[in-house]
This record gives C-alpha cells, sequence and structure tokens, in this order.
C-alpha cells in the first residue's frame, strides 16, 4: 500500500502563489508517474499536471500551462505543484495521485493511489 498525503493548500488573492506538496509512504515508492487532479464544487476531477518518476518528463492541462509547475524529490518521495498567478476559477479540491500501471496520464482511472486533497481557494 501506498499513502500519500497533501499539504500547502490555503486561501490566496488572485495573482498569488502557492505550492502543494504530496509526501508518499508504504510500500517501495517507484511508480510510473505521479499526477495532481482538482475537483470544484459540482464538477468533475479534472486533470492538473502530471510527471514521470524516472525520467522526470512533464505533462500539463493547457489550462494551467505557463502558470504551473511540477516538479518532484525522488529522494523525499515528495512530488510539488507550483501555482502561481493563481485565478478564482483554480479554486477546488486539489488531489495527488501515482500510478503503478502507467496509462493515460491525464486520467484519473490510471491511478491506483490517492490523497485526501487540500482545498486551494482564490478570491477575486
Amino acid at each position: 500500500q501506498v499513502q500519500l498525503v497533501e499539504s500547502g493548500g490555503g486561501l490566496v488573492q488572485a495573482g498569488g502563489s502557492l505550492r502543494l506538496s504530496c509526501a508518499a509512504s508504504g510500500r517501495t515508492f517507484r511508480p510510473y508517474a505521479m499526477g495532481w487532479f482538482r475537483q470544484a464544487p459540482g464538477k468533475e476531477r479534472e486533470f492538473v499536471a502530471a510527471i514521470s518518476w524516472s525520467g522526470g518528463r512533464t505533462y500539463y492541462a493547457d489550462s494551467v500551462k505557463g502558470r504551473f509547475t511540477i516538479s518532484r524529490d525522488n529522494a523525499k518521495n515528495t512530488v510539488y505543484l507550483q501555482m502561481s498567478s493563481l485565478k478564482p476559477e483554480d479554486t477546488a479540491v486539489y488531489y495527488c495521485a501515482a500510478t503503478y500501471s502507467g496509462g493515460e496520464y491525464y486520467q484519473p482511472h490510471s491511478y491506483n493511489y490517492w490523497g485526501q486533497g487540500t482545498q486551494v481557494t482564490v478570491s477575486s
């Protein structure tokens, strides 16, 4: 089993920045990739960003490209999401997830493990 714990969420004004962290523990942690998703009230969970664990290749949703940066620290079993130029429409619960099986990185069903989520609220 793998446990994922997110932190770093909070309330920020539009144009501000936040950095989310996701720390993993449990079985030997060597996933195929890690991803960040978000879910706003009344909406489906949507892909935000992903990173391959070994090569560090990154992928972003068009809505966050140029504003968000995903990174990882293999030694700390931690993945980060640096969010800048935040907008009110970025308000959501942000989840990190790990996939050991690969698949389409932007699809939630490709991920085997999920964190509990952290709230990000951007005020206008």
